[in-house]
């Protein structure tokens, strides 16, 4: 039977059983990836598109590598046919690219057969994945924004405890003074765990001189 890591293909078996071998290893690594990306997500709103995308992701590279072979012409071909395909999908957060190249690059590795070190790398990428989530130098996506109007700057610090308490983080966006003297802000926020829009704008509403108030969501493409 098949050595668990044997680089290369195992010419005594049948090519179909080497494919789908290398197919086999293929879904579970990038499984593996996709799943430590989910674990790892700090955003309010989980694409599931996208965990499925670094699966299917995977094993297309996976077979592509293997179409193409070490034919210089089906490499050129490929390219040609992929160069057709725009893809226009915007991903907001790098470390969201990076998962998607960890998985691609996984398939690309089992489809030249090199089965240590896609294994290897998707190890410690998952492992340098989870450390770093656990470590105080863990990112939040800001996936809703809240706009409120404030016609008393003294009670801003008011509103800015209820945001410290009801989320994980904030970004001040932008401020601008109308010709009314109101001052309207613009921050951008990553709920905590249990705290939702409406609690949001229900606890600012106690404040006097909070007018205008809105949570939106940040329009984010899925793949």
């Amino acid at each position: 039977m098949f050595e668990l890591f044997s680089d290369g293909p195992v010419y005594e078996y049948p090519q179909l059983i080497n494919v789908t071998y290398s197919f086999l290893w293929a879904f579970v690594l990038s499984s593996i990836i996709a799943i430590t990306h989910k674990v790892t997500f700090t955003g309010d709103y989980y694409p599931k598109n996208f965990f499925q995308a670094q699966i299917l992701g995977a094993v297309v590279t996976a077979m592509v590598m293997m179409a193409i072979g070490d034919s210089l012409a089906r490499g050129l071909g490929v390219f040609g046919a992929m160069a057709i395909i725009r893809f226009r999908t915007r991903i907001d957060d790098p470390r969201d690219v990076l998962f998607l190249f960890a998985a691609l690059s996984t398939g690309l590795a089992i489809g030249v057969f090199g089965y240590t070190v896609s294994f290897a790398g998707t190890v410690l990428f998952c492992a340098i994945a989870m450390l770093l989530h656990y470590s105080p130098f863990t990112s939040y996506i800001h996936q809703q924004h809240l706009f409120f109007t404030l016609t008393d700057k003294h009670n801003f610090d008011r509103v800015l405890s209820i945001i410290k308490e009801k989320c994980l983080d904030y970004r001040q966006v932008n401020v601008q003074t109308t010709k009314s003297n109101t001052t309207r802000y613009h921050f951008s926020i990553c709920f905590r765990k249990g705290e939702t829009a409406n609690m949001m704008i229900d606890a600012l509403r106690k404040i006097e001189n909070v007018q205008q108030l809105r949570v939106g969501v940040n329009d984010v493409s899925n793949l």
